[in-house]
């Protein structure tokens, strides 16, 4: 680790502290998120929806600053029956049981329609939401939630973007319909044996992730013969319990890392398909925190950590393969990333790394270079423009706004309910 690394570490912990990455401010992103969770989740109660909804991604995780401009993932999860068993059938219930064939893509299952009254599957429909295969077997199709989406908004959202899973009318949010599977699938169980004898995650937060169960989005394998009727299994709440078991230097990392993705990566690839995400830049995090000494992550080696997470995103380009923290045998480059645009992108990587992180002087993202090059005692800004105060200040508005058109929509509920029994 080069001298002056750790001058420049505890630089770069003071002037992110000063745009929001700190505990005061990641920890109200999380509480703000998390009530509008619940607040959502009785909105949707009081008026009939059997839907559960879910805040995932930056914003709620608290790894984010102005600057990044992050959006805001919101899962809605439906109380279906998934049964990955046959021992998890239910009567009554939308049943829908977990199948994989043998040309099935890594991380993806069909859905195969059970009946309500018997443990036995549904051989016929005319539903056109269901795919009936050579055998006779019934599958639900992944484009029910295209057609769901244009059902209940129609025009009023237009222009409606689908990316993947995601559907989306605004640049900072992306919706997703999703199915919960309490049960871990092999895929997730068999990586609880792995973490036994690793420096991260913890037994407690690995106990915590056991309860957690997964998600089933609507996205099938682009070169995939069943496109339409595959579903991906995504650990959503595995992954946010995770980042919120981390301390300030990887989080702090995280955001770096996504300054860096943002504005440097993005110059080294050409391919119009072609992107290097911010889940990738999380899953080199995660991968550097399991093989690292906690000792390792202080504020006096925050850069050495940077260095160490863009040492693990160049193992990934080496082999041409990044894999998924939690899901065996899945490669997060396939689709994402060709090999041309890998191989720039690792040149320039390293260029980084051998040029001792000056890149960081020319960050532009909240200024992060102007701030790295003044002079600690002006790192503190003014009181008049703090961007804690900002951000705080924003938060609490969007949460006023939004217990203020709950009240509404409870009390608008309630005066009707009592017009009618009159």
């Amino acid at each position: 680790m080069p001298a002056f690394f750790q001058h420049l570490s505890e630089v770069l912990y003071q002037v992110l502290e000063c745009v929001g990455v700190n505990p005061w401010v990641v920890e109200r992103r999380r509480h703000t998120f998390l009530h509008r969770e619940a607040a959502a989740n009785v909105q949707y109660h009081q008026g009939g929806l059997d839907i559960t909804c879910f805040h995932f991604g930056s914003q709620t995780e608290g790894s984010t600053t102005p600057g990044l401009q992050s959006d805001t993932d919101a899962l809605y999860s439906f109380n279906v029956n998934i049964m990955y068993s046959w021992a998890d059938w239910k009567q009554g219930r939308w049943n829908l049981l977990m199948v994989r064939e043998e040309d099935t893509p890594p991380q993806h299952y069909l859905l195969q329609w059970i009946r309500p009254d018997v443990p036995q599957p549904v051989t016929h429909t005319n539903d056109p939401n269901y795919v009936t295969d050579s055998q006779g077997r019934v599958f639900l199709s992944n484009m029910i939630v295209v057609r769901v989406v244009a059902a209940h908004c129609g025009d009023l959202h237009a222009p409606h973007l689908r990316h993947g899973p995601s559907n989306s009318w605004s640049e900072d949010m992306d919706h997703v319909i999703a199915f919960h599977c309490k049960t871990l699938p092999i895929e997730i169980m068999s990586w609880f044996t792995k973490m036994q004898r690793c420096f991260w995650p913890s037994q407690k937060t690995l106990q915590a992730a056991r309860m957690c169960g997964c998600f089933l989005v609507p996205a099938g394998c682009p070169s995939s013969v069943n496109e339409n009727i595959e579903w991906r299994i995504t650990p959503n709440l595995i992954e946010r319990l995770l980042m919120f078991s981390l301390n300030m230097v990887p989080i702090k990392c995280l955001v770096v890392l996504k300054m860096l993705k943002k504005q440097e990566f993005v110059k080294y690839i050409h391919c119009q398909n072609c992107k290097f995400t911010t889940f990738h830049c999380k899953t080199a995090l995660f991968f550097t925190l399991n093989r690292t000494p906690p000792s390792i992550w202080t504020k006096r080696r925050l850069v050495d950590c940077i260095v160490r997470c863009l040492q693990t995103i160049l193992e990934f380009l080496n082999r041409g393969e990044c894999p998924h923290f939690i899901v065996g045998d899945v490669d997060l480059f396939d689709g994402k990333l060709c090999r041309n645009c890998q191989l720039r992108l690792k040149r320039a990587i390293q260029g980084m790394i051998q040029d001792d992180m000056h890149v960081l002087f020319h960050l532009q993202s909240d200024d992060l270079g102007q701030r790295l090059m003044a002079l600690p005692q002006e790192v503190r800004p003014d009181p008049g423009d703090d961007v804690n105060v900002v951000i705080c200040g924003k938060l609490a508005r969007d949460m006023f706004k939004l217990y203020s058109t709950l009240e509404q929509k409870i009390g608008h509920r309630l005066f009707n309910r009592e017009e009618g029994d009159v």
